[in-house]
């Protein structure tokens, strides 16, 4: 069991509390398909960024707004198969609501779609693609995240499945939880990673007689 002590907690969305795998999949497939660039490519490209940032990478010469908003729109039509991940309302429903954010690269519309198609509440602290001017693997994210919680990026811990992410997260000065949902130990460590568990049921929550501060507990670790 390894204990760390924080006073806030953030939380990636797909891939970390959400199961939108298929669904990202036959998106960025279906746009792949359209511009004549490999699916598989693509779909790894994607995964843990901004959509834009995406689109401008594969597609330096286009619209990048307006396939911007295609792919959204895509995103939002398409909830089949969207589940919360093991753990993740029970991780959730231990933290109260002020000690916690989410911080993802989908856009407001589409994490609240994701959310409530998994059955996962919409917290007031949220942060999304468009609230900041660079996405992960930059801090921003996760430093809009913290001062949000009004905490130190140094005193929160952050979760998620991505390299990008992570390196967000430790960019941002946090420790980082990386879960084996997305990709493999050695991305995942390569990236900064401080600890590897398999998912949210791995992880639980210990608050002692302080109210500031909790211990984040994980159960297994790498």
């Amino acid at each position: 069991m390894t204990s760390l002590r924080c006073r806030g907690v953030l939380f990636d969305m797909d891939g970390v509390l959400v199961d939108s795998t298929a669904a990202v999949a036959r998106v960025w497939s279906v746009w792949a398909q359209k511009h004549g660039l490999d699916a598989d490519t693509v779909v790894k490209i994607a995964h843990g960024r901004p959509s834009i940032s995406t689109i401008r990478e594969l597609l330096p010469g286009s619209d990048h707004e307006a396939e911007d908003r295609e792919v959204e729109r895509l995103e939002i039509e398409d909830v089949e198969g969207i589940a919360a991940l093991p753990g993740a309302a029970e991780l959730l429903r231990a933290i109260p609501s002020n000690k916690y954010a989410i911080v993802t690269s989908a856009t407001r519309a589409l994490a609240e779609v994701r959310l409530r198609a998994a059955g996962l509440p919409v917290p007031a602290n949220l942060v999304t693609a468009r609230d900041v001017q660079r996405g992960k693997p930059s801090p921003d994210p996760y430093l809009m995240g913290a001062r949000i919680l009004g905490v130190p990026p140094v005193e929160c811990v952050v979760i998620e499945d991505s390299p990008s992410g992570v390196r967000a997260g430790k960019a941002a000065g946090a420790r980082v939880v990386a879960l084996r949902t997305t990709a493999i130990d050695e991305e995942l460590q390569e990236a900064g990673a401080d600890w590897i568990v398999d998912d949210c049921a791995e992880l639980s929550i210990n608050f002692p007689s302080s109210s500031e501060e909790f211990f984040l507990l994980a159960r297994r670790t790498n």
